[in-house]
């Protein structure tokens, strides 16, 4: 699937990804939902693929609001660069590493309605004309989004199902 590169193609692509992950989860037995994912993966089980993208959807509203303030966001986050992003997740990991499935979930969801929301409140060039805003630098703003929502969950669908194989 191409990456969006409009509102509208944001908006629809977001939530059929995401449609897509929860009707996948929601379809999984118990057992599967608290199976171990095989060593060398990071997120050990459906519950930590949900709460990283959680975790991401609360930093791109954080670099949202901070940067639509007119100041600089740490992006991705404060004392960590693209490269350290590794560093980062393994923090998101054991943030939530005992936080119960059913709270994941939720968070979730309502993270993923904030970010649509937000979305929802910009125009096509609002959104995708690259340095339109300081804070995304070379970026568009439509990229953070599609990289935190439609492009995302395509990514933890695809781990989740290689990982319960």
């Amino acid at each position: 699937m191409a990456r969006p590169k409009t509102k509208q193609e944001l908006l629809t692509q977001s939530n059929d990804n995401y449609i897509k992950l929860l009707d996948f989860v929601h379809g999984l037995s118990p057992e599967e939902l608290e199976k171990e994912f095989p060593e060398g993966y990071l997120n050990r089980n459906v519950r930590d693929v949900l709460a990283h993208l959680y975790e991401w959807h609360l930093m791109v509203i954080s670099w949202y609001e901070v940067g639509m303030k007119g100041d600089k966001p740490d992006i991705p986050a404060k004392g960590y660069n693209w490269r350290t992003t590794p560093d980062l997740n393994r923090e998101i990991w054991k943030k939530y590493s005992n936080t119960p499935l059913a709270e994941v979930k939720e968070l979730f969801k309502n993270s993923h309605d904030k970010v649509r929301k937000l979305i929802q409140k910009h125009s096509n060039e609002e959104l995708f004309e690259r340095k339109k805003y300081p804070w995304t630098g070379n970026n568009a703003m439509g990229a953070y989004f599609v990289s935190a929502t439609s492009s995302h969950y395509d990514w933890a669908l695809k781990l989740i199902k290689k990982c319960l194989k």
